[in-house]
C-alpha cells in the first residue's frame, strides 16, 4: 500500500516463499526486489543469493525485523543493495527504495559508520556471526531450526560432508567447542525467524 501510493512506484508481485519468488522473477523483469530474512523455508538470504545467481542485475533491498548488527553485512556481502529494519519511518522505506533504483546502496547511519570504524581499524563492535560466509549463516540459520546434517545436505543440494565441513568452520569461527553449543547458538540467533515462518 505504501509504495503502491507513489505515483512513479507499483508493485508488480507479491510472493511467500522461494519458488513464488524465483517464477515472478522469470515471468517479468522487475527493477527491485524487497526481500524479507524470514520466509517459508529457507530464510531470505538464500532468496537472495539465487535471486543474485540468476538475475544479476536485479536489486534487492532486505527488509527484516531483525537487527541489522548481525544480518546487514551478511546481506551485503551476499549481494543485497540495501538493509532496513521493519520499524523504521515509511519515509525511510520510499528514500532507499528511490536510492536503490538509482544505482546507490542504502545502509543506516548506524550501519555505515560501523563499516567505516571496521574498514579504518578503529573500534567497532562486530557481531559474532560477522566472519561466517553466506553459506555458513545458512547452514547455522537451519541448524537453529532443528535440522539435521541430513536434512540440511538435502534442502541445500549439497553433500553431507560438505555440510558436517560447514559446521565444522562455523564452529571454529564462533570458538564453539561441541555441537551441543553450536546448536544453542543457533538456536538462540534464528528464534525470530523460526517463530515468524511458524506463523506463516
Amino acid at each position: 500500500m505504501l509504495i503502491n501510493r507513489e505515483a512513479e512506484l507499483h508493485v508488480c508481485h507479491e510472493a511467500s516463499d522461494i519458488n513464488q519468488a524465483m517464477l515472478a522473477n522469470k515471468e517479468c523483469k522487475h527493477d527491485l526486489a524487497i526481500v524479507d530474512l524470514s520466509l517459508a523455508g529457507l530464510s531470505g538470504l538464500d532468496l537472495l543469493k539465487k535471486l543474485h545467481v540468476d538475475f544479476p542485475d536485479l536489486p534487492v533491498l532486505i527488509m527484516s525485523m531483525h537487527d541489522e548488527a548481525v544480518y546487514a553485512e551478511l546481506a551485503l556481502k551476499a549481494g543485497a543493495r540495501g538493509y532496513l529494519m521493519k520499524q523504521v519511518a515509511t519515509s525511510t522505506i520510499l528514500h532507499a527504495i528511490r536510492l536503490i533504483l538509482s544505482g546507490e546502496i542504502y545502509i543506516s547511519d548506524q550501519l555505515r559508520t560501523r563499516l567505516v570504524q571496521k574498514m579504518t581499524g578503529g573500534k567497532s563492535e562486530a557481531s559474532p556471526i560477522s566472519s561466517l560466509t553466506p553459506t555458513e549463516f545458512e547452514v547455522l540459520h537451519l541448524i537453529g531450526l532443528g535440522l539435521g546434517t541430513g536434512e540440511i545436505a538435502f534442502k541445500m543440494m549439497r553433500s553431507s560432508k560438505t555440510i558436517e565441513s560447514h559446521r565444522a568452520n562455523i564452529k571454529r569461527k564462533l570458538n564453539l567447542s561441541s555441537a551441543s553449543q553450536l546448536t544453542h547458538f543457533a538456536i538462540n540467533l534464528v528464534s525470530p525467524i523460526g517463530s515468524a515462518e511458524a506463523k506463516s
